[in-house]
């Protein structure tokens, strides 16, 4: 049976750009280590939301979904854990991509700016998930496929929440914060990195 695709057309409206080719075919020479990042991108993608419900206790609709949010985001990395077990795949310490740090060093340190920041930057990073997921999926032999296909509409759920939340966050419009930072994005997708990670930009050298 054939996994259902969700409509991805908001997210591809609110990137700036798509994946470049380069990407996919560095993930195509690298599957282990794409699969290892993506273990870790998922632990991360927790850990954020559980810092964020230790951060803002009287938030109770961002407490709520982070909560799911946590849940399902360490569901994943079990999920790409057994896959990583089936294949004999080892899981070595590697370095973090430049990809989420340098949306965080955009992020404000005064309130309510430091939480619409690190919201926005979480809409962000959970809609190039999305979109990566999406353009690499027809590549991957079956299992992988049928798994980073499943992934889609969680991915493309928690990217809305994020918004929302913070938009809530804050009696100011956060479109022109948006753009500021998704321009911050599009230049960390499109330019060069040494090494290839799940959120990597162009491989070096391509």
């Amino acid at each position: 049976m054939t996994t259902p695709v969700p409509d991805l057309s908001a997210i591809h409206e609110f990137l700036l750009c798509p994946t470049p080719d380069a990407w996919i075919q560095a993930a195509l020479a690298e599957p282990e280590l794409m699969l290892v990042d993506h273990a870790n991108c998922e632990k991360k993608a927790a850990g954020t939301a559980l810092n964020l419900m230790f951060r803002y206790l009287d938030n109770f609709d961002l407490l709520n979904k982070m909560s799911r949010l946590a849940r399902e985001e360490l569901r994943h990395f079990e999920q790409v854990l057994a896959i990583m077990k089936k294949r004999g795949i080892v899981y070595p310490h590697i370095s973090a991509s430049r990809y989420a740090a340098g949306l965080r060093q955009q992020v404000r340190s005064a309130e309510p700016g430091r939480l619409v920041d690190t919201l926005i930057c979480g809409a962000i990073i959970e809609a190039r998930s999305c979109e990566r997921f999406a353009r690499i999926a027809p590549h991957l032999d079956e299992e992988l496929q049928k798994f980073y296909l499943s992934l889609l509409k969680s991915e493309a759920r928690h990217f809305r929440d994020y918004l929302t939340l913070a938009q809530r966050a804050t009696n100011e419009d956060i479109q022109p914060r948006v753009q500021q930072l998704l321009e911050v994005e599009r230049d960390l997708v499109q330019s060069a990195d040494g090494d290839f990670r799940f959120h990597s930009g162009v491989p070096a050298g391509t």
